[in-house]
């Protein structure tokens, strides 16, 4: 069992919608103005060669593998996949940004070529545009039964993908709130809290507009499983309101965390896998899943149209399945476990330092913390430029 340790890099695994541009192009694939782009179902697959050439071609985000602590270059887990099967894994580190990554597969993808790539993890706000334009294939459960058996039921049918047929998640995460308790001199329960006299300006949201709109509607009381352009627009006006009083310090991406360290900011939207790092060296830093709710989030495995080795792939997906991997890759990477009986496994360890990763809310959500999360609808490709162009506006890109 690969033993955790704290880690002060901090990349993001949900990218910002960065400019208005961006989001317009991509809704205008994603809805009947390019037909061209859309992918029939017929036309996804190519000749499986998984048999004859024992291989597989898998891109990922930095930093989101198990790697040995002697050597970065080892990743233990995939090495032992590789020993299992006899497959050879070509694994990248070549996804940084969820939009960059879109605009570098999409011109193969929408002209029905291979992107050289059998397997990739995007975030799930992403995944379903690529759902919609019909650019990944379904899975093969067959193939499966540990994603059949395993998968946690929160994650299983996402408004996106229903069933997730095209989709397994990878790792999750949770954006709540992230606060300094000694700075604050108080506990945070509510969204609400983040309004507070004793807090202005020194709060920090998401800039990113498919990372921030949930947790400020579930504040509201709205569940967002089936929010509405009304709901949305209300988020809004909020906070504009914020803004033009000072209470919000700055919108960011992942550099929230250094205002949190160093102080400038004392709460913020935060994602849980951050807040697991920050409190290695700051315990009094926590992580609240407010009484309103908190959103659920994944970052998933997609096999993308005319991949070469489908079932190298679909096998891949389901090894990381078995609980005991699970549990070496949860033990490091210290986001959300899509496998709940991983936490068991954890348990058993003989490190104390390990076992106590299960008793982990952060990495194994416990069942009042359950309660409170929900899967976001994803923003559809008629609202994105309206809502993108709103927001931006409001946050300054």
């Amino acid at each position: 069992m690969a033993q955790t340790t704290a880690r002060t890099t901090s990349l993001s695994r949900r990218s910002l919608l960065r400019a208005l541009g961006g989001g317009a192009v991509l809704g205008g694939l994603a809805g009947c103005g390019v037909p061209a782009a859309y992918v029939k179902p017929g036309d996804r697959g190519v000749a499986d060669e998984s048999t004859a050439d024992q291989k597989l071609n898998w891109a990922n985000w930095p930093l989101y593998i198990d790697t040995d602590d002697d050597n970065p270059n080892k990743r233990p887990t995939l090495e032992a996949f590789e020993r299992r099967t006899g497959i050879s894994v070509d694994y990248s580190e070549e996804i940084n940004d969820n939009d960059e990554f879109f605009g570098k597969i999409s011109p193969a993808l929408m002209n029905h070529q291979s992107t050289g790539r059998d397997l990739i993890v995007i975030s799930d706000w992403m995944c379903a545009r690529f759902v919609r334009l019909g650019w990944v294939q379904e899975m093969d459960r067959d193939r499966q039964p540990n994603v059949r058996k395993y998968l946690d039921p929160l994650l299983r049918s996402p408004a996106f993908d229903p069933g997730r047929k095209f989709t397994v998640p990878w790792q999750s995460g949770i954006t709540g709130i992230a606060y300094d308790r000694r700075r604050l001199g108080r506990e945070i329960r509510h969204v609400k809290d983040l309004w507070a006299g004793d807090l202005k300006g020194r709060v920090t949201l998401l800039s990113g507009l498919d990372e921030a709109f949930a947790l400020l509607m579930q504040g509201n009381g709205v569940d967002i499983t089936r929010w509405t352009a009304e709901d949305f627009h209300t988020v809004c006006d909020q906070v504009e309101r914020e803004v033009h009083r000072g209470q919000i310090r700055r919108f960011t991406g992942n550099d929230y965390t250094k205002d949190l360290v160093s102080g400038d900011v004392l709460a913020c939207q935060a994602y849980s896998g951050d807040v697991i790092q920050l409190q290695a060296d700051n315990p009094d830093i926590r992580f609240l899943v407010p009484e309103e709710g908190a959103e659920l989030w994944s970052d998933s495995l997609m096999i993308p149209n005319r991949a070469r080795h489908k079932s190298n792939a679909e096998r891949l997906v389901d090894y990381y399945y078995d609980p005991e991997v699970a549990a070496e890759l949860a033990a490091w990477v210290n986001y959300v476990c899509p496998v709940p009986a991983a936490r068991e496994v954890l348990a058993a360890s003989k490190d104390k330092d390990t076992a106590a990763l299960a008793r982990n809310p952060l990495i194994f959500p416990d069942d009042t913390m359950r309660r409170r999360l929900a899967i976001a609808r994803d923003i559809t490709s008629t609202e994105r430029v309206e809502f993108a162009k709103r927001w931006n506006k409001i946050v300054g890109l």
